[in-house]
């Protein structure tokens, strides 16, 4: 659990460095043939994390997700992100991960209900599971970003 841990926290960090090394605009703006931007592949995977880990295996059902509409599967970018929306996305983009961490240290997730992603279509039956589709999926999105900020 500890390296898979210290791989999603590593893939956040790079894909932070990358948001912060843009402005405002270049992370608003959507290239031809995408339908979102950098700046909503970064919130998603700061929400998509907490409704993985928490909300689909019900340890948390009713778990409030910051910006979850905003920025959950099947919705894209409805308007200009402003940049203390980024802000507030930077500081939960690890201390969530940190939090779902302790969680795991202290047992939260022993009872999990077993599910599977519309992504890549596999039952999770426990919270190592989960963490590894959080690690993928926080993966593809860190590469659409890169194909996003070859063209912003």
């Amino acid at each position: 659990m500890e390296k898979v841990f210290k791989y999603i926290k590593r893939n956040r960090e790079i894909f932070l460095e990358l948001v912060n090394s843009l402005s405002i605009d270049q992370l608003n703006k959507i290239p031809a043939g995408f339908n979102n931007n950098i700046a909503w592949n970064f919130g998603h995977i700061v929400i998509s994390a907490q409704a993985l880990c928490y909300v689909r295996p019900e340890i948390k059902p009713d778990m409030d997700i910051p910006f979850k509409i905003k920025y959950q599967k099947g919705s894209k970018p409805e308007s200009f992100i402003m940049q203390e929306e980024i802000d507030i996305l930077k500081q939960q983009l690890l201390s969530t991960i940190d939090a779902v961490e302790q969680d795991v240290k202290q047992g939260v997730f022993k009872n999990i209900k077993p599910y599977s992603t519309a992504t890549y279509g596999y039952e999770m039956n426990t919270i190592e599971e989960i963490l590894t589709a959080t690690l993928a999926h926080d993966s593809l999105h860190y590469g659409y970003a890169l194909a996003q900020n070859k063209l912003v």
